[in-house]
């Protein structure tokens, strides 16, 4: 019997990715419907109960109407949605951690909800060294200078330059997929790396307060929970040794951004580069536009094309799985 499938993609994971990654793993056993979300040209926020996701649910549901497994980034699996979908069984989100699902509804409701574990890993490493070389090289500001006609010399002077990658300390908070490539990118550099995460047993794990006294640069790559949220504050950055780097490519909540502010207002910080803010888009008026020596990037160190095409083919196996009647590879349902 055919399964009835809806393809809700975006301008990022698009449906056909969707649609050619099913026809893959379960050629002629899908009819694929589809519905095209507005991200990222309309940011995501909370909608209902669920963080990060498109305020789509009167479309969703529609599309919805007898839709046995829906594949997607950004739709919202909210209660609502759930209860005006009695025939959705299976909802894969081509995302991290599905955290525009809610899960504990799902799970009452008999819908299961699978992710894309490690799908951007290698974008957001890679995005993550750049922003680092970018802080420490003052690459954006004296591109600005230079496009702006102004050839800015005293960059050369001791005190305005940064410190090198080789040989240096860098701590790495947090060490799953993206950390542990991270690590293997500095080791190219000849960095010595430090990681704080209390999951993980490996050489070089620290406490965090021994991993921020010893590192020049700092890297954030925790998940956001209740647990890290402001992890990073005034004290935590006090701590760490006068002129270093501060890089967060993971989520705005692991860092208090007023106090990173004062450390690079002060001189503390040579420099910090961040893709994650507490309020994303950046407000109006917010001191992070006019901090001096802060490299920053819209929430994109995961985009690249290559993190598109695992999405879907990650979210499509599971289908897959799915309708041969075996287990599911990356459940989040309790």
């Amino acid at each position: 019997m055919t399964i009835q499938v809806l393809a809700a993609g975006d301008h990022f994971v698009q449906n056909r990715l969707f649609v050619d990654a099913l026809r893959r793993e379960v050629p002629g056993e899908v009819d694929i419907r589809e519905l095209t979300l507005p991200w990222p040209v309309e940011p995501f926020g909370r909608v209902g109960e669920v963080d990060e996701a498109s305020d789509v649910e009167d479309e969703l549901i529609e599309a919805l109407r007898g839709v046995e497994v829906c594949v997607t980034q950004m739709a919202p699996l909210t209660k609502r949605v759930l209860d005006a979908s009695p025939d959705l069984r299976l909802f894969c989100v081509s995302r991290g951690g599905p955290v525009n699902a809610n899960l504990e509804a799902a799970a009452r409701a008999g819908v299961a909800v699978t992710y894309a574990p490690g799908r951007n890993a290698v974008a957001t490493a890679e995005h993550t060294l750049a922003m680092l070389l970018s802080a420490t090289r003052r690459i954006p500001r004296t591109h600005a200078d230079l496009a702006g006609g102004v050839w800015r010399g005293d960059y050369y002077t001791y005190d305005n330059v940064g410190p090198e990658l080789e040989g240096s300390t860098v701590g790495l908070v947090g060490y799953g997929a993206i950390g542990r490539r991270v690590a293997r990118m500095l080791a190219g550099f000849g960095a010595n790396v430090l990681v704080h995460d209390p999951y993980v047993d490996v050489p070089g794990r620290v406490e965090l307060p021994e991993l921020l006294e010893r590192s020049r640069f700092v890297s954030l790559h925790a998940r956001a929970t209740p647990e890290t949220a402001g992890m990073i504050g005034a004290a935590e950055l006090a701590a760490m040794p006068r002129g270093s780097v501060l890089v967060n490519c993971a989520r705005g909540a692991l860092l208090d951004y007023d106090a990173m502010c004062d450390a690079l207002d002060s001189g503390h910080l040579f420099g910090a580069a961040m893709d994650v803010f507490p309020e994303e888009p950046i407000p109006p008026g917010s001191r992070l536009l006019t901090t001096p020596n802060l490299v920053m990037t819209p929430h994109l160190a995961g985009a690249s094309k290559e993190t598109a095409m695992k999405a879907a083919s990650i979210v499509a196996a599971d289908v897959a799985r799915y309708v041969r009647g075996e287990p599911l590879a990356h459940v989040a349902t309790p």
